[in-house]
């Protein structure tokens, strides 16, 4: 996989991992309202984000383990850097959005 290459997919990662957390985020603010089920609607769409920003990724990962050699892009370190803090989030959210209900 060449340096374009595995930039585009750090942007793909980036896309989809973006779109989670501000998904997220807007899940927040419907619990803070008592919008349970549309927070719940956000929190679901997050999840396909999550998913498929995870799709982009395994792919880099599965090319790396059968030998091919990965270019090295900032932009990549930039993606699972997204990646990473949005699936936090998702997993604190859900929490966040539990303690809203019970209050």
């Amino acid at each position: 996989m060449n340096r374009e290459e595995v930039t585009l997919l750090g942007f793909e990662i980036v896309a989809y991992a973006g779109d989670a957390r501000s998904k997220m985020l807007d899940a927040l603010k419907a619990a803070e309202k008592g919008e349970f089920a549309r927070a719940e609607e956000l929190t679901k769409e997050a999840e396909t984000c999550l998913n498929d920003a995870h799709k982009a990724q395994t792919t880099l990962l599965q090319q790396e383990a059968s030998g091919e050699d990965i270019a090295y892009s900032i932009t990549m370190m930039h993606g699972q850097d997204h990646l990473m803090t949005s699936i936090l989030l998702h997993d604190l959210m859900k929490h966040l959005i539990e303690l809203y209900k019970r209050s």
